[in-house]
């Protein structure tokens, strides 16, 4: 062991800076504060976050619902533009969307940022945008951790990941079981690619068609990379709100596997869902996507979300205040399909005919 003040190995000298870590802990308190509940108890700072369960009391037999996600590939293009706080919007939606399908209010969040080298003023942006995400889902962000892990990552490397808990009465749970024929599928607008398919709208747009972010695209009004980043539309209050005005029998949260794939999940046993692609236009991002790799309807279909983020499946009588509750809201949201008896089809669900425009 060597004696102090001889250059023997250190925590700093391996690459760890522990005075930027906790620089980066006090930028980042005031937006956690900002993203809090009454149940919270205690600061940041803990090695763990407290919520207070007693809350939970109201409720005849609370269920906790709990989904873990990342943001993805997306995280790369945050780095190359310098921008660090929509990528929080992006946690926040992969994990909260997941909770509220089940009809679950979402409660609270912790979150893990990786990196190569602490910037605290970086970590501090990523973590502004994921307590801001947090508000919009109606969540508390209890704490989290940053890691630095200097030799894996480069030091502008970043990457982050998220877990969250939600309640919802036990029967109340929404879910295939509550599904009947004759329902309506309600399609809800995404605010773009959201945080899914990034592998392939990167080796797209930058390996194929050699584009770059900086590059200004007539059709979206602004930078290939503005687009790209357009933070992922956060659904959980609407979702709620929804379930609070008409009865809601399902929800699906469109993320990998595209609209057939994700819906597919709560479609039972001898049921179809139908979806009309004539009922809406994708974004132009996803035309761009499809034009310069030469990617196949099918495949764009089967790794994007093709313009819709979530879909409620409601009984038909129910169709007009849903939408009417959506549109008060300023979720952009249409009659996108219906639910039948399978008959002799193999597939539970499938789009049919072309997209409008």
């Amino acid at each position: 062991m060597s004696e102090s003040g001889t250059t023997g190995a250190s925590y700093a000298a391996a690459g760890v800076d522990i005075e930027a870590g906790d620089r980066a802990v006090e930028l980042m308190k005031d937006w956690v504060r900002k993203s809090t509940r009454p149940e919270v108890v205690g600061g940041l700072g803990g090695f763990a976050g407290l919520f207070d369960a007693s809350a939970l009391k109201r409720y005849e037999r609370p269920l906790l619902a709990s989904a873990t996600d990342g943001a993805g590939t997306k995280v790369d293009v945050a780095r190359q533009m310098g921008v660090y706080d929509s990528i929080g919007h992006d946690l926040v939606a992969m994990v909260m969307d997941d909770i509220v399908v089940c009809g679950a209010e979402p409660l609270f969040m912790t979150d893990y940022i990786c990196v190569g080298k602490v910037h605290p003023e970086r970590v501090a942006q990523i973590v502004k945008g994921i307590a801001e995400g947090c508000v919009l889902a109606g969540c508390a962000l209890v704490g989290g951790e940053t890691a630095e892990h200097p030799g894996l990552l480069g030091p502008d490397d970043f990457d982050v990941a998220g877990a969250g808990t939600g309640v919802v009465e036990a029967d109340r749970v929404l879910g295939a079981d509550r599904i009947r024929t004759g329902d309506a599928v309600i399609a809800m607008a995404s605010s773009g690619l959201h945080s899914n398919g990034y592998s392939l709208v990167r080796h797209v747009v930058f390996d194929r068609a050699g584009l770059s972010l900086d590059r200004e695209i007539p059709e979206f009004g602004r930078t290939l990379g503005e687009e790209l980043l357009e933070p992922t539309k956060i659904y959980s209050l609407d979702c709620l709100a929804l379930t609070r005005t008409t009865e809601v029998h399902a929800f699906s949260h469109i993320t990998g596997g595209g609209l057939a794939g994700n819906l597919a999940r709560v479609v039972p046993d001898g049921l179809h869902a139908s979806i009309d692609r004539s009922s809406w236009t994708p974004g132009p991002v996803f035309e761009l996507v499809g034009r310069a790799g030469d990617v196949a309807r099918s495949e764009l279909e089967k790794t994007l979300n093709m313009g819709v983020g979530m879909v409620a499946v409601v009984p038909r009588d129910s169709v007009d205040i849903a939408l009417a509750t959506l549109a008060d809201r300023g979720v952009d949201a249409w009659l996108a399909g219906e639910v039948t008896e399978r008959g002799d089809r193999s597939e539970a669900v499938a789009l049919t005919g072309d997209y409008a425009g």
